[in-house]
C-alpha cells in the first residue's frame, strides 16, 4: 500500500531540519554550562546578584537608572556586552564560553564586551592623519558606545576587519616614514592619506632616495623618471616598484596593493606632456595622492635659484649698468631682451619708439619678475634716472638723423 505524503515527510531524516535559535549567546551558554554540570548553583546565584547591579550600572552610564525604559535597555546592553564577550573569546564554543561564566564574575564578562567595543571604536576609521584622535577612546564617543553595545557578533567582527584594515595601512605609511627619517608626529601635523605616503616612499626608495622628498625634490625626482623613462614602452619591466628591505611580513599585502596603484600611475606620472605642477596640484584623480614634506622655505630657495639662473641667462652674467639699461630699453619696446645692440639694431630701435612710444611700465614689470629681489630697487632707480635724462631725446621729432638718440644710446647703452 503507497505511503501517504505526510508519512513520508515523517520518514525525513532529522538532520535535515534545522531550527534558528534566537537566544543571545550568554543564555545558550548558560543553560549548556547548567545541563552539562560545568556552572553550578552558587555560580547561578552570583549571576543573579551581580546582573542587577551590572544594569544599575550601565543605565547610569548611558543615561539614568531612574527611568524604567532606561533599566530594561540596560538589560538588553548587558546582556548583549557579555554575549559578545563569551562568543567572541570562545569562538562560538559553548563549552569554552560555560567554562569563562564559571570561572569569572559575570560583572567582568560584561566590563570585557565593553572594553572591546571602547578598543574597537578608539580605532581610525579614516586613512588621513590627523583625522582621528590618538588619545583612545573618549566621553564623546559614549554615544557610539550605546549603540555598539546593541550590536552583534557578526557587526563587530565585520566593523574590526575595516578599521583593523585602516590602522595597518597608516601604520604602514608610519613605518616607511620613519625610514626615510620622517617622524608619527610630522605625519599628524602634515595630515596627508596613508596610501599618499606609502606611494610616494616606495617611488623615492625605488629612485634610490633616503628621505622623504619635499614638493621641490619630488619635482626633481619625477623629472628625472621623466627624462630616463619617458619614451619607454614597458616602464613597469624597466623600473620595478619594488618592496623596501626589512619590511615587516605584516605590512606586505597592505604595501603590495598600493605598489600596484603606484604600477598603474607611472604611465601618466612620467608623460612629459603634463607638467608636473598641473598633474599633481590640479589634475582630480592625482590630487592628493601622493604626498611631499611640506617646505615653504625650500621652495623659496628654489624659486629664487631658478630665478637666479634665468637672470644670469637673460643678462649673460653682465651687471654693469650699461647692460641693464640696454636690457630694460628692449623690454620696454617690446624688443627681444638683449644687452648689447648693434649699430643696425639700434636705429631700428629708435624708429620704434618714435613710431610706437615707449612703455617704462613693461620694463619695471619685467624687474619685479625676473631680477634678484636684493636688487630691484636699485634697478628701478638707475631706470627711473636713465628715463628722466633719455625720454625726451629717443621720442624727440626734431632728431631727423637720429644722431643725437643713437650718441644718448651709445653713451648709456651698449652700442657696437
Amino acid at each position: 500500500m503507497p505511503k501517504s505524503p505526510g508519512a513520508a515527510a515523517s520518514l525525513a531524516p532529522a538532520s535535515s531540519v534545522s531550527l534558528y535559535d534566537t537566544r543571545p549567546f550568554f543564555e545558550k551558554a548558560l543553560v549548556f554550562g547548567v545541563q552539562n554540570g560545568i556552572i553550578d548553583q552558587q555560580k547561578l546565584d552570583a549571576i543573579g546578584n551581580d546582573a542587577p547591579k551590572g544594569m544599575v550600572q550601565i543605565a547610569r552610564y548611558f543615561g539614568t537608572e531612574f527611568l524604567r525604559p532606561e533599566l530594561e535597555r540596560a538589560k538588553d546592553r548587558i546582556i548583549n556586552l557579555v554575549s559578545l564577550y563569551l562568543e567572541n573569546s570562545s569562538g562560538g564554543d559553548l563549552r569554552l564560553a560555560a567554562e569563562s561564566l564559571r570561572d569569572h564574575s559575570f560583572l567582568s564578562r560584561s566590563k570585557g564586551g565593553s572594553d572591546l567595543l571602547k578598543a574597537l571604536l578608539a580605532m581610525p576609521q579614516n586613512s588621513h592623519f590627523g583625522m582621528n584622535e590618538r588619545a583612545g577612546f573618549s566621553d564623546d564617543k559614549i554615544p557610539l558606545l550605546a549603540k555598539w553595545s546593541l550590536a552583534s557578533l557578526s557587526d563587530y567582527q565585520a566593523e574590526l576587519a575595516k578599521r583593523s584594515q585602516v590602522a595597518q595601512t597608516m601604520d604602514a605609511a608610519i613605518w616607511l616614514a620613519d625610514a626615510l627619517g620622517m617622524e608619527a608626529d610630522e605625519l599628524e601635523d602634515a595630515s596627508p592619506d596613508a596610501e599618499a605616503v606609502i606611494r610616494t616612499a616606495l617611488l623615492t626608495l625605488a629612485c634610490r632616495r633616503r628621505t622623504m622628498p619635499d614638493w621641490v625634490g619630488f619635482e626633481k625626482m619625477v623629472l628625472a623618471l621623466r627624462k630616463k623613462y619617458g619614451e619607454a614602452a614597458d616602464v613597469c619591466s624597466l623600473f620595478p616598484i619594488a618592496m623596501p628591505a626589512k619590511l615587516p611580513i605584516h605590512f606586505k599585502t597592505v604595501l603590495q596593493k598600493v605598489q600596484q596603484s603606484v604600477a598603474a600611475d607611472l604611465p601618466k606620472v612620467l608623460d612629459a606632456k603634463v607638467p608636473i605642477r598641473k598633474l599633481f596640484n590640479q589634475t582630480p584623480a592625482f590630487v592628493g595622492r601622493y604626498f611631499w614634506v611640506e617646505d615653504g622655505l625650500s621652495e623659496v630657495d628654489d624659486y629664487d635659484r631658478s630665478a637666479s639662473l634665468a637672470w644670469h641667462k637673460v643678462t649673460g652674467g653682465h651687471s654693469d649698468d650699461s647692460s641693464l639699461l640696454t636690457l630694460f630699453l628692449c623690454v620696454a619696446t617690446e624688443t627681444a631682451p638683449k644687452t648689447l645692440l648693434t649699430e643696425k639694431n639700434a636705429i631700428a630701435l629708435v624708429r620704434k619708439i618714435r613710431k610706437n612710444g615707449l612703455n617704462p611700465g613693461l620694463a619695471s614689470q619685467y624687474m619685479a619678475l625676473h631680477a634678484p629681489a636684493q636688487h630691484q630697487s636699485d634697478y628701478a632707480r638707475l631706470w627711473n634716472d636713465f628715463l628722466l635724462d633719455a625720454q625726451p631725446t629717443l621720442q624727440s621729432d626734431r632728431d631727423y638723423g637720429l644722431q643725437d638718440a643713437l650718441t644718448l644710446l651709445r653713451r648709456e647703452c651698449n652700442v657696437k
